[in-house]
């Protein structure tokens, strides 16, 4: 008995040991999932998401890019730019609770993956552009506008997330570049000029 016990007292602080590094190594994979700015999810933990949450055939696709913010960093300062991100990455991830998730794609862009179980999409999507125009409550001079684009999973079954995102990019170009305010919702048909996931052009394209 008493070998039994000198062992168990010997492992007690190995396991305490393994015990803390297993929290520590927790808590930085989620640190590492989570952007450190806007503490959205990154590209990889918002993709793990909201792949998941596509097996909902209500899911809806939303892209979203802040325009002129290089206008807006050069006029105010790179500090007032990353308040004004940080502000729309609040916002959008209120609007897609309960259920949903959001995402920083990079830069001044942002994505999120909706379950839309009323229908009512459209007009919610038309709510948040407006809410995301708003100025940033600590500082009323830094606003803009955001662009949405947006699409339904159900209209195109089997597509995965990122074939998803092309279109709801090319949707979001399309709005951004009409003149039109509000959110624009991807056309049915075949993708047009995207190359990678980005059209040309963009950032990340290849």
């Amino acid at each position: 008995m008493s070998v039994l016990f000198a062992s168990l007292a010997a492992a007690g602080p190995l396991a305490v040991g393994w015990s803390v590094h297993t929290v520590w190594l927790r808590r930085s994979l989620r640190r590492a999932r989570r952007d450190p700015l806007t503490g959205l999810r990154t590209r990889d933990g918002f993709t793990r998401r909201a792949t998941a949450l596509l097996k909902d055939r209500r899911a809806v696709v939303v892209l979203a890019d802040v325009d002129r913010f290089k206008q807006i960093n050069d006029t105010h300062g790179h500090a007032a730019g990353d308040v004004l991100l940080a502000t729309v990455a609040a916002r959008l991830a209120h609007a897609v609770t309960p259920g949903g998730v959001a995402g920083r794609l990079g830069g001044d862009e942002f994505a999120a993956v909706v379950i839309d179980r009323d229908g009512t999409m459209a007009d919610r999507l038309h709510t948040l552009a407006r809410v995301l125009a708003r100025p940033v409550d600590t500082a009323p001079a830094v606003h803009t506008t955001v662009s949405l684009g947006w699409v339904r999973a159900a209209d195109y079954p089997g597509e995965d997330l990122s074939t998803l995102l092309r279109r709801a990019d090319e949707a979001m170009y399309t709005a951004k570049h009409s003149g039109r305010s509000g959110p624009y919702r991807a056309r049915l048909g075949r993708l047009l000029g995207s190359v990678a996931g980005r059209r040309p052009g963009r950032r990340g394209a290849a």
